[in-house]
């Protein structure tokens, strides 16, 4: 008892980090917000605030966080 009494404020600080990780993974990962910015970065590029170049950029980085978002779902859900 007196051990898990010593114990508590680092293992409270350990869930919190892990909990911390999933919630940015969950925002980081997901698929529908990846695939609204790509929207927002096509309608920026039509009205010209952006260049082809910065949209060819985003866009390139975009859909490799979206493929990324599929693994690291894939691997959620395998794990369950």
């Amino acid at each position: 008892m007196l051990g898990r009494l010593l114990t508590f404020p680092v293992d409270a600080f350990i869930w919190l980090l892990q909990e911390l990780k999933e919630r940015a993974e969950e925002e980081m990962y997901d698929e529908t917000r990846i695939r609204q910015e790509l929207l927002e970065l096509e309608s920026r590029a039509e009205a010209g605030v952006i260049s082809r170049e910065e949209y060819e950029a985003g866009e390139l980085a975009l859909v490799r966080r979206l493929a990324q978002a599929r693994r690291w779902r894939a691997e959620r859900e395998a794990e369950e």
